[in-house]
């Protein structure tokens, strides 16, 4: 278990978007893009083969309803969901979900989205405003949806701080 989970209750709305047993999801601490949110296992794993049929199974399900409440609240007219593991300190399995809003420069959509990570701490997004957007994202993943499927109550967004 790695430290934000032993200390997972205490944690504030932008690093408690959503949860279940097998997922959690959290803005971007590092972005200057509100919504920029990252789907993570609760377990340390760095390769996608290692997730359980568990896990995977509500994989796809989470990556639909962040996207849905990401449209709802941000007004983006899609998501880009990425997943490499690959940088210094971040090699394990974690999925960027990431609001394509519709006035995006052209020379940031596609992978080049990336330039709006890891930007000067003084360009980033502040905490109040992640925790104030967790807090919409939330109400969003709470209503349920006519073609949400199998599991979809399973999907459990943080209470409001």
């Amino acid at each position: 278990m790695c430290w934000s989970e032993e200390r997972f209750e205490t944690l504030p709305a932008r690093e408690r978007v959503g949860f279940d047993e097998h997922w959690r999801v959290v803005h971007a601490f590092n972005s200057r893009l509100l919504g920029w949110l990252v789907l993570a296992p609760r377990r340390h794993i760095t390769s996608i083969a290692e997730l359980t049929d568990a896990e995977a199974a509500s994989l796809g399900t989470w990556q639909v309803r962040l996207s849905r409440a990401l449209a709802a609240v941000t007004g983006c007219v899609k998501t880009y969901v990425i997943q490499y593991a690959e940088k210094e300190g971040f090699a394990h399995v974690h999925f960027h979900v990431v609001p394509r809003l519709p006035d995006i420069p052209l020379d940031h959509r596609g992978p080049r989205v990336f330039a709006y990570l890891d930007t000067d701490p003084d360009d980033r997004i502040p905490a109040a405003q992640m925790d104030a957007l967790a807090v919409e994202l939330q109400s969003h993943l709470n209503q349920p949806t006519p073609s949400a499927g199998p599991g979809a109550s399973s999907l459990t967004p943080a209470p409001p701080h």
